[in-house]
């Protein structure tokens, strides 16, 4: 698990929001993709397998694995957004380092650097099997920070 994060975030009603903001993303629903954890800078989500996500070999495509840590570093980076803001993925790199298969999927997102405009992220995606986690993707994202349109 993660340690505390040392950010300060700069909305004290930062919790809701960044829980508003996810639960609006259909696609986040439509994967059953769940908050599990949530501080200043950092968020876990989990997902339950289904054979519906699977590529030719039984694996979680990676276009889903993908989905999951861009989700956990964007709502990690909202954390730390100004009251009125909105955020976007404006860029991010994923590494594939092991089939995704296991009952559920976690995913990982924390700030390494946060700015006014731009946050980078670190995101890491495990599969956990009889509670055994295993890393199976990683993922540095850029995230921007927009103001909300009425």
């Amino acid at each position: 698990m993660m340690g505390m994060s040392s950010f300060a975030p700069k909305n004290p009603d930062y919790r809701a929001l960044a829980t508003a903001t996810f639960e609006r993303q259909r696609a986040m629903q439509t994967l059953g993709v769940s908050i599990v954890r949530m501080e200043p800078g950092a968020v876990d989500l989990a997902m339950p397998y289904s054979p519906d996500f699977t590529q030719q070999n039984g694996f979680v495509h990676a276009g889903i694995i993908t989905a999951g840590l861009d989700n956990a570093c964007g709502i990690a980076a909202f954390t730390l957004m100004p009251a009125g803001s909105d955020i976007l993925t404006v860029e991010f790199k994923t590494n594939l380092l092991a089939p995704a298969r296991g009952e559920r999927f976690l995913f990982r997102g924390v700030v390494l650097k946060p700015g006014r405009t731009l946050t980078v992220c670190d995101g890491k995606a495990y599969a956990v099997q009889d509670g055994v986690e295993t890393l199976v993707a990683t993922m540095t994202g850029t995230l921007m920070a927009l103001q909300r349109r009425a």
